[in-house]
């Protein structure tokens, strides 16, 4: 419940107490100073309080935008004002101190507003853009504002607000002119956007399945019910912003979601290839998973890398600057990274179309591409800017790199001296990640007793990296490095094992890891931190999980590695997603919403 206090008299015809009603607020008058604080008091300390002046102009999503959106504290648009429970003492400190000499009528909202900015609350004072929101001064100035509220169709400027400024090409002109539509319907049936990102999951679990059967119709339907998927998944975010049902549960919903989404379908269609035929690529499916995760680590770790990042500015920046302002460049550098919606479009029309393998071929050289423009990118942008990167990018980067006992040990007695030289982080991630592989390779000692040591020697090296903060100019890419050394380590070991059900166990392990790695990000995100301590040693760490992959594998040469793999799979699935339900659904973190049109 919330309730807004009119300050003063509304004057005659004034729909101003019916606007409130509408968008959900009990309604009280205040006729003067005394009486608003007498109101104020009067509510109970857990709600949301709203003042409006009585003379107020405007469109009712304008004043949506000021009074509703649970993600702000505080909110303020001119002749308006409104306070969610943890704000509350700010402005009843602020009251007594803010009262007009002559009475609430001289616009109480704005100047508590200004009160509670002087104070240092942060107050939130949305983009209305065209829309009108104002306190007239005489008759002739309020009849011009009510022939502007005339003159804007606030119903369409709120259905163009409900879609992202920044999306992709597909998303943008095949997606959004429709799915607007559809949220406007769900909102107006009372559906929530949880429930719309529950219905986009179930569907892509249905593609999936439908993609498991293996046959042509199979197929059709799995590529229709995958773009379906996608319209849902556009419209529960459209949904969020057209009625500002905004939510930390919503926004770990809506990111967690579209990874399981991707990668239940990957293996729906492994498992159609199986059963359609003898054709066996769960290598594949593994592969694109792997690379998929890795070009977000990427991205997620430039970004935190750079968040706060002073002289945050480069040539490459400029010149990518200069190419955003020539229209088609815009469109072709969004498509060249593959997001989500040409991702999924691509996915869909070639499962329909042609066979599992092609559309894992497809998806293999589309990520390969598009994740090296992205790096590339970054690395020149990088090593151009001159920008000093602070110890919160610091923290988050080691945040990301995941590193549990083991690398901790070596970071300790061994880090300090070996990194003291000139070598960066950067270049002690790739020597570990050699050592898995490179070695392995030359002397074909993968799923031997010989690997083992080399695992060992990872582990060490991991920990010469993070030895010391990482705040060199390409520190960003040692969480990534390390992604693709352990994501890789499992599947090399599973796909040069031949034990029958290796690859699909091995699928199940990196999907539970990668969900650790996301939630991991999204935390950072939410500004609540990395998940606890305890949580990142109880899974070992990447290294470990490198360590005992490898003895697993040097263990067991028959049923017993799929065993294993599935065993460890299952084990940090459920520790993980424990802890991970009990924070987003009973923390405070804040509702953190992906606006920036990102590729995901």
């Amino acid at each position: 419940m919330s309730t807004a206090i009119v300050t003063g008299s509304p004057p005659v015809g004034s729909s101003l107490e019916d606007d409130l009603r509408s968008l959900g607020f009990g309604v009280r008058v205040a006729a003067d100073a005394t009486a608003v604080t007498t109101e104020l008091a009067a509510v109970p300390a857990g709600e949301r309080v709203a003042l409006v002046d009585a003379r107020f102009v405007g469109h009712v999503h304008a004043l949506r935008l000021a009074l509703t959106d649970p993600r702000f504290p505080a909110a303020a648009v001119e002749g308006a004002l409104t306070a969610q429970p943890e704000a509350r003492g700010a402005l009843t400190h602020a009251v007594g101190r803010a009262l007009p000499e002559d009475g609430p009528e001289a616009g109480l909202p704005d100047a508590l507003a200004h009160r509670l900015e002087a104070d240092g609350v942060a107050l939130h004072r949305p983009d209305l853009g065209v829309l009108v929101a104002t306190v007239p001064a005489d008759a002739d100035i309020r009849a011009k504002a009510e022939a502007d509220v005339l003159a804007v169709d606030d119903e369409a400027v709120r259905l163009r607000s409900a879609v992202k400024s920044r999306d992709g090409f597909f998303t943008t002109f095949c997606i959004s002119p429709y799915s607007r539509y559809l949220a406007r319907w769900c909102a107006r049936r009372g559906l929530t956007p949880n429930q719309v990102t529950t219905a986009s999951l179930l569907t892509a679990l249905v593609a999936a399945g439908c993609a498991a059967t293996g046959t042509r119709p199979g197929f059709v339907a799995a590529g229709v019910l995958l773009l379906f998927s996608f319209v849902l998944d556009c419209t529960d975010g459209q949904l969020a912003r057209y009625s500002l049902q905004y939510s930390t549960l919503g926004a770990w919903l809506d990111a967690t979601f579209d990874r399981a989404k991707e990668y239940a379908y990957y293996a729906g269609l492994a498992v159609g290839a199986a059963r359609g035929g003898t054709d066996d690529v769960w290598a594949l499916a593994l592969g694109a998973m792997v690379l998929q995760t890795c070009r977000h680590v990427v991205d997620f770790s430039f970004n935190e890398a750079n968040h706060d990042a002073a002289a945050n500015t480069s040539p490459t920046a400029a010149l990518s600057d200069r190419l955003d302002s020539v229209g088609w460049t815009v469109w072709a550098r969004r498509m060249i990274v593959l997001p989500i919606g040409e991702r999924w479009a691509m996915i869909a029309v070639l499962t329909a179309l042609t066979t599992p393998r092609v559309v894992f071929y497809a998806l293999l050289v589309g990520c390969a591409l598009a994740a090296c423009y992205t790096t590339a990118g970054r690395v020149l942008r990088s090593l151009t800017r001159k920008a000093k990167r602070t110890d919160r990018a610091a923290r988050a980067l080691a945040d990301l790199a995941d590193s549990g006992p083991l690398a901790e040990l070596a970071s300790r007695t061994l880090g300090r001296t070996m990194a003291a030289g000139t070598y960066s982080a950067p270049y002690w991630a790739l020597l570990a990640t050699a050592a898995l592989f490179v070695w392995p390779l030359v002397a074909d000692t993968v799923g031997a007793w010989r690997a083992v040591p080399q695992a060992v020697v990872y582990a060490i090296l991991a920990g010469v990296a993070v030895a010391h903060p990482l705040k060199g100019p390409l520190d960003w890419l040692v969480p990534p490095v390390f992604r693709a050394a352990e994501y890789g380590m499992i599947l090399a070991l599973a796909a040069t094992s031949g034990v029958p059900g290796a690859l699909p166990a091995a699928f199940g392990l990196v999907a539970a890891v990668a969900y650790h790695h996301y939630d991991t990000v999204y935390r950072i995100r939410g500004g609540t931190g990395a998940p606890p301590h305890w949580l990142v040693r109880a899974i070992g760490g990447h290294e470990g999980r490198i360590l005992a992959v490898s003895i697993a594998a040097a263990l067991w040469h028959n049923q017993g590695f799929t065993i294993a793999l599935t065993v460890l799979a299952a084990a940090i699935a459920l520790t993980v997603l424990i802890e991970s339900i009990r924070f987003w659904v009973s923390s405070g973190a804040p509702a953190v919403h992906d606006e920036s049109g990102e590729p995901a």
